[in-house]
């Protein structure tokens, strides 16, 4: 198939090259020209505008939107709305409020023009390893981008097939690393609790090994302190543990290469999805305690660091590639 693919980030180009490397054609676009012209150099249609993009894909065009959240999603689409034709189908790949696709795709339909939004987990890793994607939308428009989809996702791997899931009544596509969550709006939805989950289970490492490593601090009894490696525990854990996960994986990468983690300030972003996954606990009276917990010690990292802040910034740069060094 042929997509035009907005946005050649971290997670943009990486996109492109997974689509390009299994045979699609991708039509490329972003504000930095080098950008575009560095995947033209791996075999992309490089484009210079939305017009010339419009131009150079097939009927329906396929416009993948990849740039941050919030506004410039909102710009980024309506601006390519202005010149898409009756029948295109816009996806949104990024991290957008579910509330916001809801309304989108009702806009957008209103003009002819289909809208999916696709909740996509795999960060920098997913050139390789694939991507875990969450979508959102009407079923056929899902089922026609099913190539893409199928392209972008892990597949079945090594993964020990999960014992109960019945033939022909279980969504096949789960198996390979994407399902069809709903309507508009529910892939991301789903992501967006993904998120906060993440939040709750890195937050759980980095006040273990918080507590790993105050162990040998002053304030303890001094026939009770343990100067406990903390790369080595990262590194058995890892191994038959039942707290293994990639997250504890890039804990481990961080801490081999250094037990201190000093390059990592502590000071712990959020990129919306933990609040947004918080207010929906609220408006559904479901309790998170854990999730809450988390997000809040994200807001108190930039007042006040701890070693497991470090460990958080670490897991951050490891599978986002965010940048959370010391100024």
């Amino acid at each position: 198939m042929k997509i035009g693919l907005i946005g050649l980030g971290r997670m943009g180009g990486n996109i492109a090259r997974r689509l390009m490397k299994n045979g699609h054609e991708v039509v490329a676009y972003d504000r930095d020209a080098e950008a575009v012209k560095k995947l033209a150099a791996d075999g992309a249609i490089g484009a210079e505008s939305l017009d010339d993009m419009r131009a150079k894909l097939d009927t329906p065009a396929i416009w993948w939107v990849m740039v941050p959240a919030g506004e410039p999603t909102e710009s980024t689409v309506q601006a390519i709305a202005a010149k898409a034709n009756d029948g295109d189908i816009i996806i949104d790949g990024g991290n957008s409020f579910y509330k916001d696709d809801v309304r989108r795709a009702k806009e957008l339909a209103e003009k002819g023009i289909r809208y999916v939004d696709v909740g996509t987990s795999g960060g920098v890793w997913g050139l390789e390893r694939g991507y875990c994607m969450m979508i959102g939308g009407d079923k056929d428009t899902v089922d026609y981008l099913d190539p893409i989809f199928e392209t972008l996702a892990p597949g079945m791997g090594d993964i020990v097939r999960t014992p109960g899931r019945i033939e022909g009544q279980a969504d096949p596509r789960a198996e390979k690393g994407y399902i069809h969550a709903g309507p508009s709006g529910a892939g991301h939805f789903v992501k967006m609790v993904h998120n906060g989950i993440e939040y709750g289970l890195m937050q759980a490492y980095a006040e273990g090994f918080d507590i790993l490593k105050g162990k040998s601090g002053e304030h303890v009894a001094e026939d009770q302190r343990f100067d406990i490696n903390l790369t080595d525990v990262a590194e058995v854990w890892r191994r038959g543990s039942v707290i293994s996960s990639w997250l504890l994986d890039l804990s481990a990468i961080a801490l081999a290469k250094d037990g201190k983690l000093d390059a990592f300030s502590g000071s712990v972003a959020d990129s919306g999805e933990g609040q947004w996954t918080i207010d929906a606990a609220m408006e559904e009276k479901v309790p998170a305690n854990v999730l809450t917990a988390a997000l809040y010690a994200r807001y108190r990292s930039r007042v006040d660091h701890t070693f497991g802040d470090k460990l958080l910034s670490a897991m951050r740069y490891g599978f986002g590639g965010h940048v959370e060094m010391p100024q």
